[in-house]
């Protein structure tokens, strides 16, 4: 019960009792007719059933008034629940789930699109030269790229418009698919983003072994620390992280710290590419390989542009975005895909255009400069993944979080650590397990877009957009979803099966536990 509505029951029971004392001669009908009064009177406004409800409980007889007055409470009790809802209605546009151990509602915009940037440029950055530069070529590369971010802001913006259907903001992706399909629907799309964000969290340990592996190297040449140790040390420290940061928005400072080493990396990388490429006459901008295998690096490139732009996790990150929630995640896409991209491109074309073909996967494996330039570069690449990897886990985390959890308590209580410390840990150490066991960047790169990049965010927000905008959309824009529903599903399975070739035949050239 609120406090206006228990406030109003205790008015009534002092005037029922003032009345009594006044005039104890009067029938206990009387006394029920007062009641019934003093009822209408105070809760008129928010509920008609005031009139029902005295009439239910018998105008005369000695019971008359415990009924009338059981019957008032209840009826203050729904009156106040209605207010409170109402309230939250107006304050929020829609009833918000608060069905979840983490936080919702609570970030500004800018803070998201921070979020959203430092996912666009994590250490990632630094394959695109030779993940999708060199398969593509000049011509296809840049068109590739400017494309792909043309339509994913496009269909990130038609997923933002999708949280709130049905009177309902939906804080998951598997939460809208499963309310706009079904239950198989749900079920599916969470299997679907499971494999997109465990790989991309695969990746990014990966990543930053790598960045441990490059550093080693500067100063001892002699294989002692292997790649596959770089990844456990790297597996761990994202741990470390993990148990400390409860849930995303949570990131904050941190997301500072992101961004600024970002920015040490991607400027070093940038300055020494211009370097060398100042210093070299001559380049190869040729594309690699026969015919038939460039026709699969080609596809795998495809599906590398769309996973440097897309989190798969727009719903999740919209979650803890302030209201206006679609207005203001709008403003931080088009921050990420306006600012956030300057440094991205900067890195991509200028480390192509220093090395052509020859361009490594990691680009500060390329480089040549000063030693101290390069460590610094990959301790900020490996500190930077640390943190980009907890946006991307995050959604896992709510979830076990939510379902496993204790929930009582400040976060920092000592049950809620340990659980975070089995729990995280067990899923980080199968990522590490795997990033150990196949270390091959790209490969995940392209096989990640192809399994879930493609499905969530291109063919199932068109899909979706017109399952729930049908009567208010024109043929010309259903024939436009239905291109693109189409379209991205046979990009997807193309993808795919590029992206399998490739792990297959760099299976066959690397062992497990390979030290690229």
């Amino acid at each position: 019960m609120d406090v206006g509505s228990a406030r109003w029951v205790a008015t009534l029971e002092e005037e029922e009792e003032e009345n009594e004392t006044s005039s104890s001669s009067s029938s206990s009908s009387s006394s029920s007719f007062f009641c019934f009064f003093s009822f209408r009177a105070r809760a008129e406004e928010g509920s008609e059933k005031a009139p029902l409800l005295w009439e239910k409980g018998g105008g005369g007889g000695g019971g008359g008034d415990e009924v009338v007055k059981e019957d008032a409470m209840a009826t203050a009790i729904e009156v106040g629940d209605g207010k409170r809802k109402a309230e939250s209605e107006e304050t929020d546009g829609v009833g918000v789930s608060d069905d979840t151990a983490h936080q919702i509602s609570h970030d500004p915009w800018y803070q998201v699109g921070f979020v959203l940037t430092t996912g666009v440029n994590s250490a990632y950055v630094l394959g695109y030269s030779g993940s999708i530069m060199v398969p593509l070529g000049w011509i296809g590369g840049t068109t590739g790229l400017f494309l792909a971010a043309a339509i994913s802001m496009y269909a990130n913006a038609l997923l933002a418009r999708l949280h709130e259907v049905g009177g309902k903001r939906h804080i998951r992706y598997r939460d809208l698919a499963g309310h706009i399909y079904g239950r198989k629907m749900y079920s599916l799309t969470w299997a679907l983003q499971y494999v997109n964000l465990f790989m991309i969290n695969t990746g990014y340990i990966i990543l930053a072994g790598q960045a441990l592996k490059a550093m080693y190297v500067l100063f001892r040449d002699d294989h002692a620390l292997k790649l596959p140790y770089c990844i456990a040390i790297a597996g761990v420290v994202c741990a470390l992280f993990a148990f400390g940061i409860p849930h995303l928005s949570a990131l904050r400072i941190w997301l500072g710290f992101s961004t600024f080493f970002s920015l040490i990396y991607i400027i070093a990388a940038f300055v020494l590419s211009l370097r060398d490429g100042t210093q070299s006459s001559v380049r190869d901008y040729n594309i690699p390989g026969t015919h038939m295998s460039r026709i699969f690096s080609t596809i795998g490139a495809v599906a590398n542009l769309v996973f440097a732009y897309n989190t798969g996790m727009l719903p999740e990150i919209q979650a803890t975005v302030k209201p206006p929630v679609i207005k203001n995640m709008e403003k931080a896409l088009w921050f990420q895909f306006t600012v956030g991209l300057v440094p991205l491109y900067a890195v991509t074309f200028m480390g192509y255009w220093a090395y052509g073909s020859s361009t490594s996967t990691y680009l500060l494996n390329s480089v040549n400069g000063p030693t101290w330039a390069k460590t610094i570069a990959n301790i900020s690449a490996f500190f930077q993944t640390v943190i980009a990897l907890h946006i991307f886990a995050s959604p896992m985390y709510e979830y076990l979080d939510t379902k496993y959890g204790s929930g009582h308590g400040s976060a920092f209580a000592l049950h809620n650590v340990l659980f975070r410390v089995l729990v995280r840990g067990g899923y980080l150490a199968i990522n590490t397990l795997v990033a150990a066991l196949l270390p091959f960047l790209g490969d995940f790169m392209s096989l990640t877009g192809a399994l879930s990049t493609f499905p969530l965010t291109f063919v199932l927000a068109n899909h979706m957009y017109l399952r729930v905008k049908r009567n208010k959309l024109s043929a010309f824009q259903k024939a436009w979803h239905w291109l693109n529903v189409v379209g991205f599903s046979c990009l997807s399975v193309a993808a795919a099966v590029a992206a399998l070739r490739l792990i297959m035949v760099d299976s066959k050239t690397y062992h497990l536990f390979a030290d690229l």
